[in-house]
């Protein structure tokens, strides 16, 4: 009788708390088309060719901002994105892109470190430096972009942790 009970209320209490627990991550920001390319920006500036046009949503951290006489480019160190498409900037950089912004932006409004994410069209590549070296950044039209702050960084991240071990207590 008690192991049925047991067994009733776990299955019960289980699906309540995944739920419970998926419904604290935030939603994706942006909706993407189903042409949305999949690839890292170090893939798109090898094989440009093979992803023009296509939609991305990629993230990473701010390394510098240009302001020119009708857009503004934001260079971005790549980096893989979470299931709320905020850059998980603990992982390994996926390569360097620049964002392309029609319009005059506020560098003050990106400033260098903070961690973004875009949403646009892939428009080819230009050839560039990173320090003394050669580089070739994936350019991308953004038709969106969003600038994360440290609390949305942390929202939806639980500092509940759940382990199996074994523990040593002095009385």
């Amino acid at each position: 009788m008690r192991t049925r009970l047991a067994s009733t209320l776990i299955r019960l209490v289980l699906p309540v708390a995944l739920f419970a627990l998926a419904a604290c991550a935030p939603a994706p920001i942006y909706k993407t088309s189903g042409a949305a390319a999949v690839a890292t920006p170090a893939q798109v500036a090898q094989t440009p060719e093979h992803f023009s046009g296509n939609e991305v949503v990629w993230g990473g951290r701010i390394v510098h901002v240009s302001n020119f006489a009708d857009h503004s480019e934001i260079e971005l160190l790549g980096y893989p994105l979470d299931s709320s498409q905020r850059p998980r900037a603990n992982d390994s950089g996926g390569g360097r892109f620049i964002a392309v912004l029609h319009g005059y932006i506020e560098p003050l409004n990106y400033p260098s470190g903070a961690l973004m994410t875009v949403d646009g069209k892939l428009n080819g590549t230009r050839a560039g430096k990173v320090g003394e070296a050669d580089y070739m950044f994936p350019l991308v039209d953004v038709t969106q972009s969003h600038v994360w702050t440290p609390e949305e960084m942390s929202k939806g991240r639980s500092n509940f942790r759940f382990g199996v071990g074994v523990g040593v207590g002095i009385r």
